[in-house]
């Protein structure tokens, strides 16, 4: 340690990377660098704060689930850790067609937090190190350090901004202001100056969150029950189902009324988000109670989730009541929903503004364009939710290690995954409101579906470093069978006989007037691969998938049975949706064209004769990447990216 005159020292550890924020965005950079073989330390302003949620407590639902699912598919750790911590657990949207399936679980708030700090604690490579960060430090437009809140310096080679919703945090309720982060948390109010120092441009956003009522005061006599899944599916491609097969809590369901609303439109003007005290932007998708009652006034109700904290507290979370109202207003409201008549709040409900960035100044690996090796990953980047933070944090941490080990980073493109998606819209798109992730938001979202996210991204993790040898074959076994098993199908003949009728009219399907084929049936969407398997008479499958597991260091028979089912999900999906599928393969490949088509990073716009003034300036801000990323730029026409596509042949 050296000291110098005005206590400012020099920590003589160097390290490779630096994780400023240990959120769910900043767990999953930090343990990506540290597991591809990078000295690692991440900062956190409280170790007890390690993957706090301090908002809903739940990972995934629609979209998100998809996207839990790729960050375990690439090597990340938050679909593991919720496996170990669910407390209930759903699959969303079963009515409807498996592109928009996606898994929701209720998590153990404090079993989650303390799973995952045990993760980060026992990492190789990675130190977790308690400090507010104040200072980035550059040089030549280059990272090289950050400094700490008591002076100390630290070296590295990439820092990655994880800050969450923590820089120059602000909770507001009613006239209430205090300067803190999430839950009362210490806010971290000096790294916004040193980034805006550096040229960063910086947006002002809010979020808010209901409030927590003790359970012994509410009458769920009053309130619909909600169930978990009787046959659970765990969000990990790594996890046995058999393993979470658990008893499971319950969730309840009542609503708000005209009484409620009358209560909320009384007291607007002394709620902070129309009085003008709020300044910054709140996330579209996810309003406040006011806001609600506000915009959607035709309604006389809105749905109030009861959602448990954990197994060991009484916490009740309001999912959908979040607000911003003065405490007296808070109890009158909650007190007018139907079992909340004599609720008692914990922790009143609260609005959080924030400091975050305007994503555009990234480039798509999500390294700041101005200043090299500095990365930025989660609500920083003015997204919002857990799953969107981690699957950026995941990213960053990736591309940072790759970037010292001198290798070519990674870009999910749109076609891939609804990561890349989510990070495309980020750093392409204009956005004045925190981001959210939705299947809508998804071109090809019948092939970026979450139970196929595997097949998808698992290449990716492997070639990276984060996905094991073991674990990549396995997914190539699992590959052959589900094709092989689909050209079995595809080939299989049966003629219109006795069996095969009373097998159709047991499942109300149409009798067959001549003979087909077995993929022919399959396609049928009363029938399944299970329901076919009494007039499959050469069915090998689970004599298949035993042999392939012999291969395994985990061979029982509990593995066999999931690869066993894992196949049958594909066989089934893919042979009734082929058409579709196909059509929107078709689809990326003419998208893939533009992608690969690259433009070079020296480029003078200014020089290229027919672009339109407007073209240039937007072209000149973003910096794309390739000719699809500039095709997506607001500003940038068809025409421009002809002219462009002219000048690059040249």
């Amino acid at each position: 340690m050296k000291y110098s005159a005005n206590s400012v020292w020099e920590n003589k550890d160097e390290y490779d990377v630096v994780v400023i924020g240990a959120g769910h965005a900043g767990c999953e950079a930090a343990l990506a660098a540290a597991r591809l073989g990078l000295k690692t330390i991440v900062f956190t302003v409280s170790v007890d704060s390690i993957a706090l949620m301090p908002c809903n407590p739940n990972i995934g639902g629609s979209s998100k689930g998809h996207l839990v699912r790729e960050i375990d598919a690439l090597g990340g750790e938050m679909g593991k850790v919720i496996d170990q911590t669910f407390i209930q657990s759903k699959m969303l949207n079963k009515s409807k067609g498996p592109a928009v399936h996606s898994l929701r679980a209720q998590a153990d708030k404090a079993n989650y937090t303390k799973t995952m700090r045990k993760v980060l604690e026992n990492q190789e490579n990675l130190e977790v190190k308690q400090a507010e960060i104040t200072d980035i430090l550059a040089e030549e437009g280059k990272v090289v350090g950050v400094r700490t809140y008591s002076g100390a310096t630290y070296k590295c080679k990439a820092a990655i901004l994880c800050t969450g919703t923590y820089l120059k945090a602000r909770c507001i309720y009613g006239e209430i202001s205090n300067e803190t982060g999430p839950n009362g948390l210490q806010s971290a109010n000096f790294l916004t100056d040193s980034l805006k120092g550096l040229g960063i441009e910086m947006y002002r956003f809010k979020t808010g969150t209901p409030a927590r009522i003790d359970k012994r005061s509410i009458d769920f006599s009053k309130m619909e029950e909600q169930f978990g899944d009787k046959r659970v599916v765990p969000f990990s491609f790594t996890t046995n189902p058999e393993d979470v097969q658990i008893e499971q809590a319950s969730c309840w369901l009542t609503y708000t009324n005209e009484r409620t609303h009358e209560i909320i439109k009384e007291n607007l003007h002394r709620s902070p988000l129309f009085s003008g005290m709020i300044e910054g932007t709140g996330p579209r998708y996810c309003p406040s109670i006011e806001d609600k009652v506000v915009k959607f006034s035709d309604k006389n109700q809105h749905q109030v989730f009861i959602e448990p904290e954990g197994l060991d507290t009484n916490e009740m979370y309001i999912g959908g009541m979040s607000s911003s109202l003065p405490e007296d207003v808070q109890y009158a409201m909650y007190r007018s929903v139907a079992g909340l008549e004599n609720a008692k709040i914990v922790r009143n409900a609260y609005a959080i503004e924030y400091d975050c960035i305007d994503a555009r100044q990234l480039y798509p690996t999500l390294e700041f364009k101005k200043i090299e090796g500095l990365y930025s990953g989660g609500q920083f980047n003015g997204s919002s939710g857990y799953e969107e933070a981690a699957a950026q944090g995941l990213v960053a941490g990736i591309n940072a290690a790759l970037k010292i080990l001198d290798r070519e980073q990674i870009v999910i493109d749109r076609s891939e995954a609804y990561i890349g998606v989510l990070i495309d819209d980020l750093v392409t798109k204009e956005s004045h409101e925190p981001y959210r992730m939705m299947t809508s938001r998804a071109e090809y979202r019948l092939l970026l579906r979450q139970d196929n996210a595997d097949q998808r991204l698992t290449k990716i993790g492997h070639n990276v470093g984060l996905i094991s040898d073991e674990r990549y074959q396995y997914l190539l076994d699992k590959q052959e069978i589900i094709l092989s098993e689909i050209e079995r199908l595809e080939h299989t003949n049966i003629g219109a006989n006795k069996a095969v009728q009373d097998l159709l009219i047991q499942y109300e399907s149409t009798p067959l007037n001549s003979g087909t084929t077995l993929a022919e049936l399959l396609r049928r969407p009363e029938l399944s691969y299970e329901a076919l398997a009494p007039i499959d008479k050469n069915r090998e499958l689970m004599k298949i998938c035993e042999t392939k597991c012999t291969n395994y260091v985990d061979n029982s028979k509990k593995s066999v049975d999931k690869l066993y089912y894992e196949v049958i999900e594909q066989v089934d999906i893919n042979i009734k949706y082929d058409g579709y599928i196909k059509r929107q393969q078709k689809q990326v490949e003419q998208f893939k064209k533009l992608e690969t088509k690259k433009i070079p990073d020296d480029i003078d716009y200014d020089s290229i004769k027919s672009l339109r003034i407007e073209a240039v300036q937007k072209l000149k801000q973003y910096r794309p990447i390739s000719i699809g990323q500039a095709s997506r730029i607001s500003g940038v026409s068809p025409a421009d990216i002809s002219v462009l596509l002219v000048y690059l042949a040249r």
